[in-house]
């Protein structure tokens, strides 16, 4: 809960994963006749930095999202999910005030055996021509 709090206090915003849905019959779905669903799980509240670019990133920018342990349960037991992983290893898309970015790796921070907030790095998510 107090991670709660910091993140509220510096400004805190939300973020909207997008996630694949589960289908029952992965068969069907591999070759394509069961459409894939998705959903979209609301986390709240995270706050996003932007990290210094990197020489070796080709100049791309990288951002740090902080999100908080509590709101990641909160949809990890919505959806049904066995762990916070799994529902980030299921999202597609990460937006934050209307930018959408792609997950790159994921770190959690914890104290006294309990994760209190998540740390994922992110890129920007590029439009691709169709």
């Amino acid at each position: 809960m107090l991670a709660d709090a910091l993140l509220r206090s510096v400004a805190g915003t939300s973020a909207l994963l997008r996630v694949t849905g589960a289908n029952a019959d992965t068969n069907q779905s591999e070759v394509g006749l069961v459409a894939t669903t998705f959903a979209e799980a609301i986390v709240n509240p995270v706050v996003i930095r932007k990290l210094r670019p990197n020489w070796q990133s080709g100049g791309e920018s990288l951002w740090e999202l902080l999100v908080s342990a509590t709101s990641v349960e909160q949809q990890v037991s919505s959806l049904d999910l066995a762990s916070a992983q799994a529902l980030f290893a299921m999202t597609l898309v990460v937006t934050v005030s209307g930018q959408d970015y792609m997950i790159e790796s994921i770190a959690s921070n914890e104290a006294f055996g309990q994760v209190y907030l998540y740390r994922l790095l992110l890129r920007e998510a590029r439009q691709q021509a169709v």
